[in-house]
């Protein structure tokens, strides 16, 4: 069965990791983003290794994305980023191809137990599975 796992970000996470604190979001340092890097590295060489992993990166900032939504006379309303609109966007993800539910479980516990500066927010892991189309 093939799963997109997600991790969640805001836009105030990226900048603690830029070095710019708020709260629930101190500032990382460049040993805290080299454990992030090593842990998140790590999880990805072990997927390359088993075959699980088809596809996987981590995203630019909110503050780099667009906003498309259909405006009411059908025409396209785009907003940069952030947005107000919401408080988490996806920060980054992997297309896994899995044995069970319970082994991308325990993948997505390894993910979230990444290293992270004490004080932050930790980052919500979303499991889904990826529908598959029917046979014609």
């Amino acid at each position: 069965m093939k799963y997109l796992v997600q991790i969640q970000g805001t836009q105030a996470a990226y900048d603690a990791m830029a070095g710019k604190p708020s709260a629930g979001n101190p500032a990382w340092s460049e040993a805290d983003m080299a454990a992030m890097f090593a842990h998140m590295g790590a999880i990805n060489d072990d997927l390359a290794e088993t075959g699980e992993l088809l596809d996987g990166n981590g995203l630019a900032e909110p503050a780099r994305a667009r906003y498309v939504l259909a405006g009411p006379d059908g025409k396209p309303v785009v907003t940069d980023g952030p947005y107000s609109e919401t408080k988490e966007i996806l920060a980054g993800y992997w297309v896994l191809d899995c044995a069970s539910l319970d082994r991308v479980t325990e993948i997505a516990a390894r993910v979230v137990a990444c290293p992270i500066p004490e004080g932050s927010t930790p980052s919500p892991i979303i499991i889904q599975p990826i529908q598959e189309a029917p046979e014609a």
